[in-house]
């Protein structure tokens, strides 16, 4: 697999595409450049693993169904910050709110489950996320930032 600083202007030379990108450690790492130009490896959240934690999620909440709103969102803010803990480098905020963004989904439609009524609307439910659910923020540091002494 070619993969590295040079290898995109290699693929390039000879006509083929993008280099490949591998999995590791639930990061899908690939090339690319910085604004500056400068060759950095990036990486993002596995989407299969994401899809696999919200599919999780949508479990568990339908077990809890009829606890107390405040209880869920306590427990939905602690999976998600021990998730943003995980998955929080550098180039991932992307995935990071695009997560966010589905418990928020998943987390309202099992809410408007609970009544025929429907009750929860969409302005409740983004106060709901703005009090439960903590926003994505990049945690870890810059290798550049980490490695410097």
């Amino acid at each position: 697999m070619e993969f590295g600083r040079y290898a995109a202007e290699n693929r390039q030379q000879r006509g083929e595409r993008k280099p490949a990108t591998f999995d590791f450690l639930g990061f899908t790492h690939y090339c690319s450049t910085t604004r500056q130009g400068w060759f950095t490896i990036k990486r993002s959240t596995v989407q299969k693993r994401m899809r696999r934690k919200i599919a999780d999620l949508k479990v568990e909440l339908r077990r809890r169904l009829h606890a107390a709103v405040p209880d869920v969102g306590r427990w939905l803010g602690r999976v998600v910050r021990g998730h943003y803990n995980y998955y929080a480098v550098p180039f991932n905020s992307r995935c990071l709110a695009q997560f966010r963004h589905a418990v928020i989904g998943v987390w309202f439609r099992t809410l408007r489950r609970r009544s025929q009524r429907t009750t929860v609307t969409w302005q409740r439910m983004h106060r709901l996320a703005a009090l439960w659910i903590p926003t994505p923020r990049i945690q870890h540091p810059h290798p550049r930032q980490r490695l410097r002494v």
